[in-house]
Formats: C-alpha cells, structure tokens, sequence
C-alpha cells in the first residue's frame, strides 16, 4: 500500500494529521542526529502569496529560536520568489549554524534552487527538482524571466539590425519599457549569479581539498571558476528553456554538482516520504505555507472556509453549505467543536465518516472540509 493510501484511510483529523507530522520529523532528526527546520509552500496554490518574501524572516526567526543543535537539516518546498529575500533567509540561518543541508523532498525552483547552493550538502531523491535560477520580474503586471526578457529585447534589436526596418508591432512593446527596466532584468540575472557562484565556493566547496582525478590540491581561484560554471549552466535559459523546467538529480551530476540521494538509506528515505505526504495533505487545507520545527510551527492562511458566530478559537459549532455535485441542492451543515451542542435551524449533523450522502445518492467527501475547520479552530469536530 502507498504511504498516501495509506494516511487517506486512517482519516486523520488535522490534529492527528499535524501530530503524525511531527512524528516524521523526529525520525529524520533522529536519523540524521540535527535539528530540522521546515519551509514550506503549496505549489499547487496559485497565488502570489506562496513565494519566498519578506513575511517569511518572522516566522523563519521564530521557529529558529526552537533549536538548540549545532548542526541543522532545512526541508525546503517552494516555488521561488525573491533572491534578495532568499539571501537574508540565508544569512539568518548561516548566522546560527556552521553546518547546513538542504533536504529537498520535491520541489524548490528558482530562489528556492538558490537557498540549495547555500547548503554544505544537498539532499535529494530521484523524485525531487530543483530549477533554473534565471531571475523572475515583473512587467505589465505580468511575471517574466528576466532572460527570457532580456533575449526577446535582443532579437528586436537583430532583426532591426538585418532588415533595416522596424516591425510596428513591436512599437507599443518598446514604449512600455525603459532602459532601466532593461537594466533591472540584467542586474537581477548578475545578482542570482553572484550569490550561487559565492555560496558554493564558501559553503559547498570549503572541504574540497583535492581533484578527485588528479589528487592535486584545489586552489580557491578553481573554486571560483567551477562555481561560476554551475552558476552559468542553472542560470542558462536557453539549455532550460522555460522557468518551471525541472532540474533533476542525474542533471547536477552531470554538471558535476555532488548531491546525496537520500533514496539509498533506506529508513531516512521512509521518514521524508512520509513527512512530505503529510504536508501535501496540510496543503489541501487553506494553509499556504508551513514553518516548523519537530516541536513547534506556524501557519500562513489563504481565505476561510466557514464563519463561526463567535472567534474561532471560541466558537462552539460552524455552519456552512455544501452543493450537492449532482443535484446541485444546498446543504447547511453543523460541525460541533469540542462537545455536541444542538443544532442550529435548518442544519445537519456533519456526518461521522466524513461522507455526505445527499437523497439524489450522490456522495460528498467533507474529509478536507473536517481539517480545514479544525486547523482555524483549533478544536476537534465531535460527531
């Protein structure tokens, strides 16, 4: 049976959801003897929200002020974000620990990719993916590669350059742009450059003392100039072609960066599954980011699912409606938190086994809805 098979056939509630999360950590401190941290964001929200920005120094801080290690894991999940942010979250955590290693379980592309290069080790599975680390910018409320900007801008100029003439459809594309928006597209593609070409020599390649081929020793300038490579080829638009490109294992081998693949120990790889399928189903609440240790955490919210009467940590029920998929009826639903209490006019119980069968026989599964109440509450819903 599958590790997520299997969690979705327990139905857990959020509490024991969050418990069996915390559990999962352990293990990988444990196994790793380091402390763990968590920065986590649901790639499958789409919203601006989930990004690496500055919001996320706060909670970051907080949950660094938890550990008393000398050494620490970072569990890493994100889409990106900002580099400059990105390089403070850095410096924060470098500002505590002398060792790093970044666990990536699935995703950390862009900025994320970047904070990776500032790990004494990275971690990753065959499953898991880094992506290039080609800037992102904003222009005409619109979110570009700074590369990809930056070589379209290039091809007008080439074709103007062959033909003599201008294609007046590219008038109203060059009025809406500056040269120092140009300019702010470059900066930020050196700016990437810069902090993985500085992390890797200070960080990745400080016991790199020997070629392995030769036995020679490892001049700094050496480190510089194969840091500067991994830089290029990460940096590289037109080898990824677009920013959402996964970067696998086998891809930074090849660019000579040494990964460890936690898949070959076998217990460590167990624990890391399961936590990041934990986290996935977090996700599928209306939480958008995760920060925690194996004792503490802090949630970001996206919106809410239900209105109780009272504050939510002191409401005694919560009522809201379920559509019926089929039939299209409006169901009023009561949760109870904490204890029965009756019920409100016009409502049902929500249903013991998390399923609403509705008379037309289709059936509504309110397993996330269940979580999502008891994540805002902060109470168990009693049926």
């Amino acid at each position: 049976m599958g590790i997520y098979t299997e969690y979705l056939d327990k139905g857990l509630s959020f509490q024991q959801l969050t418990d069996e999360r915390k559990k999962q950590l352990r293990r990988i401190s444990k196994i790793r003897g380091r402390d763990v941290l968590v920065f986590a964001a649901d790639l499958n929200k789409n919203i601006p929200l989930i990004s690496i920005g500055y919001p996320d120094l706060l909670p970051i801080a907080d949950q660094l002020a938890n550990l008393k290690g000398k050494a620490l894991d970072l569990i890493l999940e994100t889409p990106g974000g900002s580099g400059e942010v990105a390089e403070d979250i850095v410096r924060l955590l470098r500002s505590k620990y002398d060792d790093i290693a970044v666990i990536i379980p699935g995703w950390a592309k862009s900025a994320g990719a970047i904070m990776a290069m500032a790990g004494d080790d990275i971690l990753m599975e065959p499953a898991s993916a880094l992506g290039p680390i080609d800037a992102q910018m904003v222009w005409q409320a619109k979110i570009f590669s700074a590369h990809a900007l930056l070589e379209g801008f290039e091809k007008i100029k080439d074709e103007v350059k062959n033909t003599g003439t201008l294609n007046k459809a590219y008038i109203p594309i060059l009025q809406a742009i500056s040269p120092g928006e140009l300019q702010s597209a470059q900066n930020a593609l050196d700016f990437a450059k810069a902090l993985v070409t500085q992390w890797l020599v200070r960080y990745k390649f400080k016991n790199w003392e020997k070629h392995a081929s030769t036995g020679e020793p490892v001049t700094n300038q050496q480190k510089e100039e194969r840091a500067a490579e991994i830089a290029d080829e990460l940096c590289d638009h037109g080898r990824w072609l677009t920013h959402a490109r996964s970067i696998k294992l086998d891809d930074l081998e090849k660019m000579r960066v040494r990964i460890t693949d936690y898949s070959k120990n076998p217990e460590l790889t167990d624990a890391i599954r399961r936590y990041h399928t934990l986290l996935q189903m977090t996700f599928v609440t209306n939480i958008y980011k995760v920060f925690e240790t194996p004792d503490s955490q802090i949630y970001r919210f996206q919106g809410v699912v239900a209105q109780p009467a009272a504050p939510a940590q002191q409401a005694n029920a919560v009522a809201f409606d379920v559509p019926c998929p089929n039939c299209k009826k409006i169901h009023k639903i009561q949760a109870n938190l904490g204890a029965q209490h009756p019920l409100q006019p016009g409502c049902t119980p929500f249903p013991a086994d998390n399923k609403l069968v509705c008379e037309c026989g289709a059936v509504t599964d309110l397993s996330e809805a269940r979580r999502q109440i008891e994540v805002q509450s902060k109470k168990t819903v009693v049926t």
